[in-house]
């Protein structure tokens, strides 16, 4: 039996009626409907400690902007900034004050705790909910495309968390370092910085959602490229247009600083030019497998 004859077998051997597919939809949306709710108490429990964590790059950048004015400083470095993020340098002692975000409305502080217990539950949950999609369609993919499909579901998370947490100890320290130096202080005028707590975490779940969002370029086009959507060869002479779109994109879901903008376009055109070769060795695994059954000349 051929490998085409195999995989319709398969296929007709997974067939089911309407209601029962309705059924089993059924059964795995309260799953992930649970699985959700369950992540959201567990992320509402710890919100502060969350909302402290989201806060550190805040604190870095603020640290070292008051010692550098302190001293009369007026940049930063950013391997001190990046390592005082990430926790391998010790807060400058030189701080007066310590930083404090505004809540101005009374219920603003539950909301922002909600919205980031939300968003954490999503991410604490997305094992679940990736397995559920998966054994969904499975009965409906070929055994080569189910044993294909399948790692995307690890590398996924991955790329997510990468890039989060180049939003988390890259980006965000410098956009609240650059933040704070475009304050003004001279005689008889003052225009300072008062953040309140929900527009910042509203701006740190909004990048990393982002930053993660745009790192699952590689899966994407792998799987477009799997489906012979795309080719390696499309992908190579759209690449002038492709980098236009990146930068677009860095342009519209970033802060209006060149910085920040540069941070998400360049691992975006790295992440492309990655995702060409994940789909020229797909092209090429397709070509040697049909050159093994004869399909090719």
């Amino acid at each position: 039996m051929s490998r085409a004859e195999t995989d319709e077998a398969e296929i007709e051997a997974s067939r089911a009626p309407l209601m029962q597919h309705l059924i089993e939809l059924r059964g795995r949306l309260i799953v992930c409907v649970v699985a959700f709710i369950l992540a959201f108490f567990v992320c509402f429990y710890f919100a502060a400690a969350i909302q402290i964590w989201l806060i550190k790059p805040f604190q870095a950048a603020y640290a070292l902007h008051a010692a550098a004015a302190a001293t009369g400083g007026h940049g930063a470095n950013p391997f001190e900034l990046i390592a005082v993020t990430l926790g391998l340098h010790p807060l400058p002692a030189t701080t007066s004050t310590d930083l404090v975000l505004q809540a101005t409305g009374p219920l603003e502080q539950l909301f922002t705790k909600m919205k980031v217990a939300g968003f954490g539950a999503v991410v604490l949950a997305f094992p679940v909910l990736a397995w559920q999609l998966y054994k969904f369609v499975a009965p409906g993919l070929y055994r080569n495309e189910k044993g294909a499909f399948l790692p995307f579901l690890f590398i996924a998370p991955v790329l997510f968390v990468i890039g989060g947490a180049l939003v988390y100890f890259v980006m965000l320290p410098f956009v609240m370092w650059f933040s704070l130096s475009q304050q003004i202080v001279t005689e008889g005028i003052t225009v300072e910085l008062n953040t309140k707590i929900s527009e910042y975490l509203s701006l740190v779940t909004s990048l990393m959602l982002a930053f993660g969002l745009c790192f699952q370029l590689p899966v994407v086009t792998t799987l477009l490229g799997m489906a012979g959507i795309i080719s390696s060869k499309m992908m190579s002479e759209g690449r002038r247009y492709a980098i236009v779109a990146v930068v677009v994109v860095a342009a519209i879901v970033t802060p209006p600083d060149p910085i920040s903008q540069l941070m998400l376009a360049t691992p975006l055109v790295l992440l492309y030019e990655i995702s060409i070769w994940c789909v020229r060795l797909i092209e090429l695994r397709r070509k040697k497998a049909d050159e093994a059954e004869g399909l090719t000349v």
